[in-house]
């Protein structure tokens, strides 16, 4: 298989991933660090696009413009990409290049970087080859988008497949059952992530088991992907035990999910789209309060409380910050670090350096990897899981 291939392949993974988690619980990410407002200090001579998705399709990624916003004040200008960004290119285009016509704009954040990105970072260069672009969650192929912008972060699904069954090991689990779909294991990054999930299972000697479960694109739905979580789940867990862990690919069936491993007893390392905002609020019936919203220690406590009253603790996980979030928040300080002349445009080491800054917790173990030798600048990692 050339590096090519996977390189087409990581895109379309990606692509699914996002369509996927569109139908997942709306959420507000933690408050931007340091909430000292740029006002106080000394005014920067240059201003920071951050281009997000809309409230309806990536409230995450809303909210951390916000707390930018409110934290830099006037030198961060925030654009939005359509909620149909798959069909409506022209307009992601446009949004992006109305940063750039601001000549105070020096650099421009994209999270997540869907499908007209590359296209809009050619027209930009038309006329301006003076702006820093970061990119966040890459949807187009990495052999387009490595040559247009000068850094990117995205998630190591591969990493990822053994650290969900370590997780489940150290949660105490025996048994691990895999959801998923044909759909879903036809594509190969998805396949390789589960292999890489067979394999270290075995390493630990914990048993893996495989379940079919419905495509949420098929003819019942998601109501009925989400109906076969409901009732499947207690039987698995019926059959195997309370030291059993599921792990579902779709984000339609997070929520269920946990509705049912609390019920059981069993054990949730983390969702396919881990953050603590994914599934758990609406999961366990938490109300986030209004003066709480963008502040994840807060849900985080939440989670932790209602595992201790249910007699779970332990038992629950999740990434210790939303990923898409992390990016936003060390794009735009890495992008300061750039237009103070601390680094240089691509600088590895800084990046690594600034997304431990911005994650703080566990922040040692966040290593950035090169997608491949081709791609140099397309930097892979994984952030710590969380117990509750």
């Amino acid at each position: 298989m050339t590096k090519k291939f996977i390189s087409l392949l990581l895109v379309v993974f990606l692509v699914l991933g996002l369509v996927a988690c569109g139908e997942k619980e709306a959420a507000a990410p933690d408050a931007a660090p340091d909430e000292t407002p740029a006002a106080e200090g000394e005014a920067k001579p240059y201003k920071i696009g951050v281009v997000t998705g809309t409230v309806s399709q990536g409230e995450e990624e809303f909210r951390a413009a916000e707390n930018l916003i409110a934290k830099y004040g006037d030198m961060i200008k925030h654009v939005t990409y359509p909620d149909d960004f798959g069909k409506e290119t022209e307009t992601t285009i446009s949004n992006i290049k109305s940063l750039a016509s601001d000549p105070d704009i020096k650099a421009i954040i994209i999270c997540q970087a869907v499908n007209g990105s590359a296209a809009a970072i050619d027209a930009v260069k038309e006329t301006r080859d003076d702006i820093l672009f970061f990119l966040g969650a890459p949807h187009e192929d990495p052999d387009t988008v490595v040559a247009r912008a000068d850094i990117m972060l995205e998630l190591d699904q591969i990493q990822r497949g053994s650290n969900i069954i370590q997780s489940a090991h150290d949660m105490g689990a025996k048994t691990f059952i895999h959801y998923s779909f044909p759909r879903h294991m036809a594509m190969q990054l998805l396949a390789a992530r589960r292999e890489a999930m067979v394999k270290k299972a075995e390493e630990l000697g914990i048993q893996f088991v495989d379940v079919d479960a419905p495509d949420p694109t098929g003819d019942a739905g998601t109501p009925g992907a989400q109906q076969f979580i409901m009732e499947d789940v207690p039987r698995q867990i019926q059959k195997y035990g309370k030291d059993t862990a599921v792990f579902s690919t779709n984000c339609s069936m997070q929520e269920p999910m946990i509705m049912q491993v609390v019920e059981t007893g069993a054990i949730f390392p983390e969702q396919c789209c881990p953050s603590p905002y994914h599934a758990y609020p609406a999961a366990l019936n938490i109300e986030i309060p209004e003066e709480e919203a963008g502040n994840v220690e807060y849900l985080n406590a939440e989670i932790k409380r209602i595992a201790e009253e249910k007699g779970m603790t332990g038992r629950l996980g999740t990434w210790v910050m939303p990923a898409n979030v992390s990016m936003i928040y060390a794009g735009v300080e890495y992008a300061m670090e750039y237009l103070d002349g601390k680094i240089e445009k691509f600088d590895p080491e800084a990046a690594q350096r600034i997304l431990r800054s911005v994650v703080e917790k566990d922040a040692d173990k966040i290593v950035l990897t090169p997608l491949s030798d081709d791609h140099p600048n397309y930097l892979l990692f994984v952030l710590a899981n969380q117990e509750f």
